[in-house]
């Protein structure tokens, strides 16, 4: 019964109550293929045995002190994220939305002390980054922002993966600190930047004595085929956002720090109740060590180029497809029309997908993917669209 929630979400009409692997089951006993693992959280699939065991273990001997004290698993994670992650010092939160909200306190804090008396950040168009107040405000989607008005000052806006844009700004807004951008915006629909983006943004603000900011949020811990998508084209930003598979379901984000950005936090500029706690870091870590373990970031980028094979074989020139684009276990199909419809129509077939800016088709399955389960996606998710378009026209 769901009479006393609170009316902010339109779920499907399907209620799961268990998972193993690459599978959900229903309270019927259904079966489903899991192909976006809860929205690019369940990178390891669910009910892992080490996950399960590590959270196990660590609920049955302690699961909060605060940050008042040290946290021994925490500054173990830290060490291990830094150490893939090429960075130098984290924070950590419980969601992705917190850690951009440190990422934009930080930035505002290294404004400040540079004499920046109203420090700005850059943004783009189409981008995600939360809905906490600030976050929100830099959210490219002038619908999640309508009616929470007024937003919070100190952004400027360019459009995604335009250089010439971001050279604009730089000559003409002296308050500039620090850009903040998806190396691919995955609910804008998996848009993926020219490959010179990320790298020319690196060479404007070490110009500008701007941090680059990226929020790895949905495209981290090996989703695109790399630990983090920015490693693709070798670019190291100052400061870097995690969620989403850093936990497999666990709640915890990381805002990590490089160079004078990882030292611009002192104690009382920032905290968190429950961020970093014994329980979600020590799920944190059993993540770390079982993707290392099994290999996992090369399996994602393994399994992506055999999926894009085989939606290219299928779905291109097909009349009504606009765009095949992945990155890695990060997959997109542009439609030419609104095909939301297709969520309850995989569910129907027993496949959990989600369709995001309206017409494209976002798949986000599980790292841990056989290569038959990946193939039983592409062949159900053509056969939809096939449908679908079929039906449209």
């Amino acid at each position: 019964m769901a009479e006393h929630l609170m009316n902010t979400y339109s779920p499907l009409p399907v209620c799961f109550e268990r998972g193993e692997g690459v599978y959900l089951y229903d309270t019927a006993g259904e079966c489903y293929l899991d192909a976006l693992s809860g929205i690019a959280v369940c990178g390891l699939g669910h009910a892992h045995p080490a996950v399960s065991k590590a959270i196990c273990t660590q609920a049955g001997r302690l699961l909060h002190t605060s940050n008042l004290y040290r946290i021994s698993h925490q500054e173990t994670l830290a060490t291990s994220l830094c150490q893939v992650a090429g960075m130098d010092r984290v924070f950590f939160s419980n969601s992705g939305a917190e850690a951009n909200e440190a990422a934009l306190k930080l930035a505002r804090l290294y404004g400040h002390r540079k004499g920046i008396d109203a420090p700005q950040v850059i943004v783009t168009e189409g981008s995600f980054h939360g809905r906490t107040m600030a976050t929100l405000t830099a959210t490219g989607n002038r619908k999640i922002q309508a009616g929470f008005e007024p937003l919070v000052p100190g952004f400027l806006r360019a459009p995604y993966d335009d250089l010439d844009a971001i050279q604009t700004i730089a000559d003409n807004s002296p308050g500039v600190v620090a850009i903040l951008v998806e190396p691919i915006t995955g609910e804008a629909g998996i848009r993926i930047p020219s490959e010179d983006y990320l790298p020319k943004l690196r060479e404007i603000c070490d110009r500008q004595g701007w941090l680059l900011m990226l929020d790895e949020i949905q495209t981290g811990m090996g989703r695109t085929g790399r630990w983090f998508a920015c490693q693709h084209v070798d670019v190291r930003p100052d400061v870097m956002t995690l969620a989403k598979g850093l936990g497999n379901g666990v709640p915890i984000g990381a805002c990590l720090a490089h160079g004078e950005a990882a030292e611009v936090f002192s104690p009382g500029k920032h905290g968190s109740t429950f961020g970093g706690n014994p329980l979600s870091t020590c799920a944190a870590l059993a993540v770390i060590e079982t993707m290392k373990k099994d290999q996992l970031v090369a399996a994602a980028e393994r399994l992506g180029k055999r999926m894009r094979q085989g939606f290219e074989e299928r779905l291109q020139g097909l009349a009504g497809v606009v765009a095949i684009r992945s990155a890695g276990l990060m997959l997109g199909i542009e439609l030419d029309r609104p095909c939301v419809a297709l969520m309850q129509q995989a569910l129907d077939r027993k496949l959990l997908l989600n369709v995001t800016a309206e017409r494209v088709v976002r798949l986000l399955p599980p790292l841990i993917l056989a290569n038959e389960q990946a193939d039983e996606i592409v062949a159900l998710t053509c056969g939809l669209i096939e449908d679908f378009l079929g039906n449209e026209q």
